[in-house]
């Protein structure tokens, strides 16, 4: 009976949730996509071909148990659908709204290989959380037993996070540490409501507090506390704080004033969805309100900046990218939702120069200049834009940009937001630690299977050790290094394979 609910991508087409209408969308931060309805889901489930070796749970980072939960969804039985999703998956939820499902698990969908459209794995992972919520199956965790082991957390992002988790369902004490006020990390304040509704994030938080982890919020480490009185505190602890540190541009003028940092811009956004008081974006810096705007980048960082920029009432929003569309890193899937809201793309294109004025209050204050002290930046007014082609493949594969000489041109901008991906901060020299190892990159080196540094009982994961990557794998590395702490911790270390 179970498998003539299964099979019917042969009569049934593929279809998403409705999007909605980019004129109304782009008027607000809420998320784009509707719903879907039971039966919707369960259509959809039911496309699903149950095949034999699933490539779109081995090409997903948590190798989720997909055809098991989009068969029991097909079959109405949602809450066992949602315990599957769940026993592999911290945040379903989350990943069902962020992960690129067009490079992951729908990507390498079986029936999408033989032209049948993929099954709308990701719209459905969500709705079973959601549904999960909303009938109250998601309870806080309750171990068998506790344990008087403690272990402290650094970074209160999707990699910490999922650490927790797991390590609370377990018994022992959990502490998280993390500089924001909110936890949750480039969820809470890097990616915008439109993709991410706050509340959904907030949300896990609490459960996680419920479930007796404890947060110590504005808490920076090397400021407030230091690193060995947090390794002191703790039986373990694990370095899960992310990567901040933006890349840069050795540009004329970088330190102009409207250039600023997707970081800071994404941030005060967020911010300022959840009520805060934000004086930068009061005072316009970091608002794209009535501006043409730039953004410079080609990842899903930029198309977050020129998708607020567009809900923030910019006159224009143009995207610099140095590649063509067939090789930019961002999901095509965001692209196309910018180009509705109304995002102008400039492809094999790269700034060359910010060409900035000085303005009538910097006028002032550079006349009355006082010997000493620093001159003042001048006021971005054009970006020069070189134009590019693309050449000999470089290290990656990839073709490299050749600059194309003599095809400069000016293009006027209000504010340059810079999007070209983080690095990672000096964590030894930033926290003052000794023999914390980091590689070339300046990540932290951690044994790829056990997460553990070269500190005994100091484990790390996510963006720290991987360098900038996706919310998946962050999930993915909390989840291995919490077992690899509770092994540490009993005695019962895993073993890293030689």
């Amino acid at each position: 009976m179970a498998t003539q609910k299964m099979l019917t991508f042969v009569s049934t087409p593929r279809e998403t949730p409705e999007k909605r209408p980019a004129i109304e969308r782009s008027e607000d931060f809420h998320e784009i996509y509707r719903e879907f309805a039971d039966a919707k889901a369960a259509e959809q489930a039911s496309r699903c071909s149950q095949c034999g070796v699933p490539y779109c749970q081995s090409h997903c980072p948590l190798h989720n148990n997909i055809p098991d939960w989009l068969r029991l969804t097909a079959e109405g039985r949602l809450e066992e659908a949602y315990r599957v999703s769940q026993a592999t998956n911290t945040f379903p939820e989350i990943c069902g709204r962020i992960c690129p499902q067009d490079r992951l698990c729908e990507g390498n969908c079986v029936i999408e290989q033989s032209g049948h459209g993929t099954v709308t794995i990701g719209s459905i992972e969500k709705y079973i959380t959601d549904t999960a919520w909303e009938m109250g199956w998601v309870r806080p965790a309750a171990p068998v037993m506790e344990r008087s082991e403690t272990v402290g957390i650094i970074g209160a992002g999707p990699g910490g996070l999922a650490a927790a988790d797991m390590l609370r369902r377990q018994g022992f004490q959990v502490t998280i540490y993390d500089r924001y006020d909110r936890a949750g990390g480039l969820l809470t304040y890097g990616i915008p409501g439109f993709k991410l509704e706050k509340d959904v994030v907030l949300r896990r938080n609490k459960w996680l507090a419920d479930s007796g982890v404890e947060f110590v919020l504005n808490c920076n480490v090397g400021e407030d506390v230091s690193f060995d009185a947090i390794r002191g505190r703790h039986d373990a602890v694990l370095i899960a704080t992310g990567v901040y540190k933006t890349r840069d541009l050795n540009l004329d003028n970088a330190d102009a004033g409207g250039v600023v940092r997707a970081i800071d811009y994404l941030t005060a956004s967020n911010k300022v969805d959840f009520g805060d008081e934000v004086p930068d974006y009061d005072d316009g810096e970091l608002n794209a309100r009535g501006k043409r705007v730039i953004v410079i980048g080609g990842g899903d960082t930029a198309m977050d900046c020129v998708r607020t920029a567009i809900r923030q009432g910019a006159q224009s929003v143009k995207c610099l990218y140095r590649r063509d569309r067939a090789n930019m890193p961002g999901s095509q899937r965001e692209v196309q939702n910018a180009e509705e809201e109304g995002v102008e793309f400039v492809w094999m294109s790269a700034p060359g120069s910010f060409v900035g004025h000085v303005t009538g209050v910097a006028m002032q204050a550079q006349e009355a200049d006082v010997d000493g002290l620093p001159q003042i930046a001048p006021q971005i007014a054009n970006v020069r834009v070189q134009k590019m082609r693309l050449g000999a493949p470089d290290v990656t594969g990839r073709q490299a940009p050749e600059l194309i000489e003599g095809a400069d041109y000016d293009e006027p901008a209000d504010l340059v937001i810079k999007a070209l991906g983080f690095e990672p901060e000096d964590l030894p020299k930033l926290w003052g630690v000794d023999g914390l190892e980091v590689t070339r990159w300046g990540t932290i080196k951690a044994n790829f299977q056990t997460h553990q540094t070269s500190l005994p009982g100091v484990f790390a994961v996510g963006d720290i050790v991987r360098g900038a990557s996706l919310v998946v794998w962050a999930i993915r590395d909390g989840r291995e290094a919490a077992e690899s702490i509770a092994g540490y911790l009993t005695g019962e270390a895993r073993v890293a394979a030689e």
